[in-house]
């Protein structure tokens, strides 16, 4: 059963531990209920693990599905099936039990499938989309249920055809390839260690990686060269092992988490003239000081519903 609730503060579902209260929040418990939700009523935002989300510190005048119960999967040989709300770690996990090899890289991810699969999630040389078969989708225009294959996805760096359109991933098919139990075990453990050394664990909330890639470029080098690790605002602080993740150290706001990143896309594009585009999504109201920052950086950038 679906379950509702009105004026709802949304810090705990957050990985950055920052948030307000939100107007109205739905927790579905199966995909038909969310099919439900989403061909009854308007809803402004459909999110997974918010794993790569700031939320305003302020009220936030929206509503939102939460898909975090919407967690089930199902392995028959080499074929998997994942629900939008399952987490990437369990399934990468269940994968090595069984010697599949594809989802080595999600083992460090916090996210969940629906976002993981919207931005063509990936790392270490693997990505979502290379074991991608098709997904069930929500067509919130047409108010219906339709299924796209790998070819019919667009996927691109940080990238689908669900970033930007009226579309809703209800759960979606894969398939790996059988592995060697040693391979798989050391590539999992690599990516582990890499997470360890060069990124923040959730001891230290975060949203991951703050902004994307420029083309043939690392957002990181750039801000490392602009002097940007271990810059702070308010309780916010630019990570001292990779500038560019962001961690509330302190107690941090939204709004020192936006000042903070406007000063390092400052610094990159006045050093280097590249526009670094956010890789996290904001979550407010429009009209508000925050918001304005957010606007100065995304440039017209439509915002993602992920």
């Amino acid at each position: 059963m679906t379950i509702i609730y009105n004026d709802y503060n949304i810090k705990k579902h957050s990985t950055f531990k920052i948030g307000g209260n939100v107007k109205t929040v739905a927790f579905p418990e199966t995909i038909e209920e969310l099919i439900n939700l989403l061909s009854s009523e308007e809803y402004d935002y459909i999110l997974g693990n918010c794993s790569n989300i700031l939320f305003s510190s302020d009220y936030i005048n929206k509503s939102i599905i939460l898909t975090e119960k919407l967690n089930k999967y199902f392995i028959n040989g080499c074929k998997i099936n994942v629900s939008c709300g399952t987490k990437g770690p369990i399934v990468s996990s269940e994968c090595r039990k069984r010697n599949l090899s594809g989802f080595e890289f999600l083992i460090g991810f916090p996210g969940s499938f629906g976002g993981m699969i919207c931005m063509n999630a990936s790392a270490h040389n693997q990505s979502i989309s290379d074991t991608f078969i098709s997904a069930n989708i929500y067509d919130v225009k047409n108010k219906k249920v339709i299924t796209l294959k790998k070819e019919e996805m667009n996927f691109k760096y940080r990238n689908s055809i669900i970033s930007n359109s009226g579309y809703v991933l209800l759960n979606a098919d894969f398939e790996l390839k059988r592995g060697n139990e040693e391979d798989i075990d050391e590539i999992m453990k690599r990516n582990i260690e890499f997470r360890k050394t060069r990124q923040p664990s959730l001891t230290y909330p975060n949203a991951g990686s703050i902004f994307k890639n420029p083309l043939n470029d690392s957002a990181g080098r750039l801000l490392d060269l602009c002097e940007m690790k271990g810059q702070t605002e308010g309780g916010a602080m630019v990570f001292d092992k990779h500038a560019n993740f962001i961690i509330n150290k302190d107690n941090a706001s939204s709004k020192d988490v936006l000042k903070l990143m406007y000063r390092m896309y400052s610094k990159v594009k006045e050093k280097y003239t590249i526009s670094l585009k956010p890789e996290i999504i904001y979550i407010g109201n429009k009209g508000t000081e925050e918001y304005k920052l957010w606007e100065l950086m995304t440039e017209n950038i439509q915002m993602a519903q992920k």
